[in-house]
């Protein structure tokens, strides 16, 4: 039995469901996906044929890692990756500034601490000599715990696998504008953006033919069910993806197939749904690059350049402060 929490003591995961799923529409963040179970069924997806993404940004990373390395051969510098995950594609960037002897430390941030643990062990492996600080948290707190750097050293923070594209553009202008905050003149921001293309390739990438997305997005009331005491049935939502080619978003819901209540214990909350009511539960924007050059403005930085893929699915924006 789970004894339900007052107000004060709520985890934030608790407070943010109890937040959604008293909306109008109901929501879920989409952060909350990477559990243990989360970070496995990502993996999959990952893997996917039809997940072009990461295919793209590997070879971009694989490409360009010497053009980056030149830039930062000069002075030392924090490497800090926000949602580290499991680093598969850093550590193509990696073996190039470990083979190019550079100076730095990395600092893999992550919500998840399974992920980061994993991580941490896979790189003590392989390059025992390198500096690895993992930092378990939402990006900025996790900024905040960071040790002070040396005058001489400057940061370089990587955002990568189109994590922007979960933010609004209010939300990613207002999100950089922070980070720029907390950054120094002259330090860098790498960010990939899944760019505007064929509709039809965007769409399968959300919606692929084993059905790994769909778990993915169910496994979030599997974790409302282990975590809080929720009595969800997943098998009674539908996973719906969309892609708007106007504004570039894909948005990913799970829609109830019958009317039905959800009782979570540790919210002491009855959710009631109506039959084909849904709950909203990811954003992936897409963008094109006069979006990304007035997103940069907004927010206060310089793109000094864009590293892409050969078909231009896909781009890391390099920005500087």
């Amino acid at each position: 039995m789970i004894v339900p929490e007052t107000t004060t003591k709520l985890s934030a995961f608790a407070q943010d469901v109890q937040n959604g799923l008293s909306s109008q529409p109901k929501f879920l963040q989409s952060k909350y996906f990477y559990d243990a179970e989360g970070d496995r069924l990502f993996q999959k997806i990952m893997d996917l044929p039809e997940y072009y993404l990461t295919r793209c940004e590997a070879e971009i990373l694989q490409t360009h890692a010497v053009d980056l390395a030149a830039l930062l051969r000069n002075q030392p510098f924090d490497l800090v990756e926000l949602g580290a995950g499991d680093g598969l594609k850093t550590r193509v960037l990696l073996a190039h500034f470990q083979e190019k002897q550079l100076q730095y430390r990395y600092f893999p941030v992550d919500i998840s601490r399974n992920i980061l643990d994993h991580l941490e062990e896979t790189l003590q492996q392989r390059w025992p000599d390198l500096s690895v600080f993992p930092l378990e948290g939402d990006y900025f707190s996790a900024l905040k715990k960071m040790p002070a750097s040396e005058a001489n050293v400057r940061k370089v923070v990587l955002f990568l696998g189109s994590t922007i594209g979960n933010m609004t553009m209010a939300d990613a202008e207002s999100f950089l504008q922070q980070l720029r905050a907390q950054l120094a003149p002259g330090d860098l921001i790498l960010v990939g953006f899944d760019l505007k293309k064929n509709p039809e390739l965007i769409l399968a990438a959300y919606n692929d033919s084993a059905k790994v997305t769909r778990d993915f997005n169910l496994n979030l009331l599997h974790r409302i069910n282990r975590e809080l005491g929720g009595n969800f049935q997943p098998e009674n939502f539908q996973h719906w993806p969309l892609y708007q080619p106007i504004t570039g978003h894909t948005k990913s819901y799970l829609i109830s197939k019958i009317d039905q209540e959800v009782y979570i214990e540790a919210l002491n909350l009855t959710v009631k749904f109506a039959a084909w009511e849904a709950i909203d539960m990811e954003l992936s924007k897409k963008y094109d690059f006069a979006e990304i050059e007035h997103l940069a403005t907004l927010a206060g930085l310089k793109v000094l350049t864009y590293f892409k893929d050969r078909k231009e699915y896909f781009t890391d924006a390099l920005f500087m402060v």
